[in-house]
């Protein structure tokens, strides 16, 4: 790859996003970034900490305008949030300034991937979590595919597989 072209990972969490993420950035020796690794070192304060005290409608103000500077970079690979693209804003300023990658998932393997993670506040409430993650899903599985330059599944494979699929795709 010639020039550097921005690379943005979305999807739900659980997905793979910020592990993939890492991957590739070494992989093509570009710079990582992570959303929500963003924010709580902006604020000082855990994603669940900033959700409790700012709700939802404050956090994805922190996660829009974060989103909106490291999109401005050159060269990087970002993770993002996975309701990051409840924006409409941030999702035309990731289709304009780089390449989307969706890095699609199972509500199976979300649980199996979140069951143990406190630093998920849409899983800290009095629900189960398939639902809320099928609740999820329904609400943001088509806006990810609105906005995806390619589409992986990663399920069955490894971050480092992925990765080796993203650079594949991106070389052709």
């Amino acid at each position: 790859m010639a020039e550097k072209r921005n690379i943005f990972l979305i999807g739900p969490m659980g997905a793979g996003k910020s592990t993939i993420g890492r991957q590739l950035a070494q992989q093509l020796n570009m710079e990582f970034f992570d959303s929500d690794q963003e924010i709580e070192q902006r604020t000082g304060a855990d994603v669940s900490w900033v959700f409790d005290v700012e709700g939802e409608i404050g956090f994805r103000d922190r996660e829009e305008k974060i989103i909106n500077e490291l999109t401005g970079y050159q060269g990087v690979v970002l993770a993002t949030g996975g309701g990051s693209v409840k924006s409409s804003d941030t999702r035309n300023r990731l289709s304009a300034r780089g390449t989307v990658v969706y890095l699609k998932t199972s509500i199976d393997k979300q649980l199996a991937r979140t069951q143990r993670d406190k630093k998920r506040p849409l899983l800290q409430v009095n629900y189960p979590p398939r639902q809320v993650l099928e609740t999820l899903a329904k609400e943001r599985n088509h806006l990810y595919e609105e906005i995806a330059d390619m589409t992986i599944r990663t399920d069955d494979q490894s971050a480092k597989v992925v990765a080796n699929q993203i650079i594949n795709l991106l070389r052709i």
